[in-house]
């Protein structure tokens, strides 16, 4: 069984391309226009140990907001796609990753419902060319085309690099833990028989 997707998005704001495998070894391919978050999004796949490919041409000249948005959206629907029907998947991670002196907290259940908890302060509005309010919003924007719980929590933290990076690599290894499929598991882990 293969757990692959490709998916494009087009509109008059952005173009974007993403290719996922969830079995993978974290290679990456990134290319936002957007370099903060172009290495946020190597470190998603290499914590994760998904392959991962984004291209995005956005309106970068207006700002980066439509193309946050729709590499979320994409990127949710392509790994959506890849858990196919999530049979035999874990449907469950949690993950704390220190970042000197930040620790993050991630927490995903791949319940096929949508629904997202933020508790993070942003010291600073602004990494590089990325707004740092716009962190929140992929990653809501992400819960939602998934269609999971995701609860993301900055349990202490000073530097906004720091908290950005934790808050990346804390949620990909949840969501690598939850994606893992077990033997144990026949069908899907659930009692109502779907996710």
């Amino acid at each position: 069984m293969t757990r692959k997707a490709e998916k494009r998005r087009t509109t008059r704001e952005t173009d974007v391309e993403v290719k996922i495998d969830l079995d993978g070894q974290g290679h990456a391919k990134i290319a936002t226009g957007i370099g903060f978050l172009d290495h946020m999004f190597e470190l998603f796949a290499r914590h994760g140990l998904f392959d991962l490919e984004i291209s995005c041409k956005g309106d970068l000249h207006i700002d980066p907001h439509h193309s946050v948005e729709d590499i979320a959206i994409t990127l949710g629907q392509a790994f959506s796609e890849a858990l196919g029907d999530k049979s035999g998947i874990v449907r469950y991670g949690v993950s704390y990753v220190p970042m000197d002196e930040t620790l993050a907290r991630a927490v995903v259940d791949l319940s096929g419902r949508a629904y997202f908890v933020y508790r993070v302060e942003n010291p600073r509005d602004r990494i590089g060319e990325l707004d740092t309010e716009l962190v929140e919003h992929f990653w809501r924007s992400f819960a939602g085309e998934v269609r999971c719980n995701l609860h993301i929590e900055i349990l202490y933290g000073a530097n906004q690099h720091h908290i950005t990076e934790a808050i990346f690599k804390s949620t990909a290894r949840a969501m690598s833990a939850a994606t893992r499929i077990s033997d144990r598991i026949e069908g899907v882990l659930s009692t109502k028989g779907i996710l």
